[in-house]
């Protein structure tokens, strides 16, 4: 049974990241990095360019419903075989190969639509980007946690959250630098050619040699799926403690996630240019969000995932505050004030979601390791996505600083719920062969 593992020295929890399956691990979340921003900030930050409304922006979050209720068809790449490429690759590569394909696709799709004319056409193709990107990083977290032993499982998720920043590092500050210069449809043509580097790392990787959804592979999309859907929650529900478990996985990232999907805004309304976000925001911000991610692997590693995940909790509702302290500047804010909020912001968001994903893997039984991953992150993207829609309507309600104060209290409740989650930790991770 897992437990709260460590390892006993600092010198050790550092030697994990010498490993080949890390830098295969970093690409893949790179490739699910890439897309995300490509439906959130930086589409929010091409339509507040033509004008559209706070609220008709944090309105356009319903398309990323796909990463809220990807548990749903998670069990085919469990479950199902690709056709010809199965056999030639293995269950989650070949997954991977017609996942990124689709991407690449979809993306140049968004692209090529026009918010001024045909805002139903570009929900539609920025809908289609986020399932097949759902889709992607259900897969690359199946990988992750069947290829790497428990005790590796803190520094796969570093490495995974690392590339992913990266990822957003090029989706969210490269576009809004190129649209200076060249048209949207070139912008998101220039970014889906990057999936190629996923592309690179399916070809890379090692397909896991214990993979229990081959053995158990249902052969036909017309074959029953009561394996595949049915036993994945079955097994997790029978733990004691589970409800406390996804009320927590729902809360933990929420007061981070109602604040985040109005920065774009935010800074404009502030005052800053493109080119301040692009270098700030997007490029200073993210290899202090690396380095919180990879203290965070370390973190996890040394003292636990129970504790790494209060420490990066207290550090996401604390940072929110500076945001305050930002909207009370209004306009007189400064590069300066800016870069410190980001890098505190980006810091404290690194660590927890390290300590985050490394919680949600150790809860997967590696039967149904896909299917339990995507239902765990599901439940995160729901406080991502509906629960942060009324963020715009919000913020023109209440104004900015009030808004962000209610972000932090909001983040206080996932700190307690881990004083009970702490109490049915016995129970809670399952066996693994």
């Amino acid at each position: 049974m897992i437990s709260d593992q460590k390892i006993t020295s600092w010198k050790a929890a550092l030697a994990i990241y010498w490993d080949r399956r890390q830098l295969v691990i970093f690409m893949m979340g790179l490739s699910s990095g890439l897309p995300l921003l490509l439906g959130f900030s930086t589409l929010s930050w091409w339509l507040s360019g033509e004008n559209i409304s706070k609220t008709m922006v944090t309105g356009l979050l319903i398309v990323a419903t796909p990463y809220a209720f990807k548990f749903l068809w998670a069990p085919l790449f469990d479950h199902v075989k690709v056709p010809i490429i199965t056999n030639r690759l293995g269950q989650r590569r070949s997954w991977l190969l017609v996942t990124q394909i689709c991407l690449i696709i979809s993306i140049i799709s968004l692209g090529a639509s026009d918010p001024a004319s045909g805002l139903t056409y570009m929900a539609f193709t920025a809908l289609l980007v986020a399932f097949f990107s759902a889709s992607q990083d259900i897969v690359v977290d199946a990988y992750r946690i069947e290829i790497l032993r428990d005790i590796e499982q803190g520094a796969g998720a570093a490495a995974s959250q690392a590339g992913y920043r990266v990822g957003l590092l090029i989706t969210g500050a490269a576009p809004l630098a190129l649209s200076d210069f060249i048209s949207w449809f070139m912008v998101y043509l220039a970014m889906s050619s990057l999936i190629l580097i996923g592309i690179l790392a399916t070809f890379l990787a090692r397909e896991p040699i214990k993979n229990t959804a081959v053995e158990t592979a249902i052969k036909t999309f017309g074959g029953s799926l009561k394996k595949a859907v049915l036993d994945p929650l079955t097994d997790f529900c029978k733990r004691r403690g589970w409800i406390w478990v996804l009320l927590f996985i729902l809360l933990y990232k929420y007061g981070d996630a109602i604040a985040g999907a109005l920065f774009n805004p935010f800074f404009r309304e502030i005052g800053f240019t493109g080119t301040e976000v692009a270098l700030i925001v997007k490029t200073y911000g993210v290899p202090v969000t690396i380095a919180g991610i990879l203290v965070g692997g370390v973190v996890v590693a040394r003292l636990g995932i129970i504790k790494a995940l209060f420490l990066g909790g207290v550090f996401q509702a604390t940072t929110n505050l500076l945001f305050f302290w930002l909207a009370s500047k209004e306009n007189l804010a400064t590069e300066t004030d800016l870069f410190v909020v980001i890098a505190a912001d980006n810091f404290s968001g690194g660590l927890g979601s390290t300590a985050f994903v490394a919680f949600l893997s150790s809860l997967c039984n590696l039967r149904f390791t896909a299917t339990q991953f995507a239902l765990f992150t599901s439940f995160m993207a729901l406080g991502r996505t509906y629960m942060a829609v009324p963020s715009g309507w919000l913020v023109d309600q209440i104004g900015w600083e009030d808004f962000f104060i209610a972000s932090t209290v909001i983040a206080i409740p996932a700190l307690l719920l881990l004083i009970v989650i702490k109490k049915y930790s016995s129970d809670l991770y399952p066996v693994r062969g």
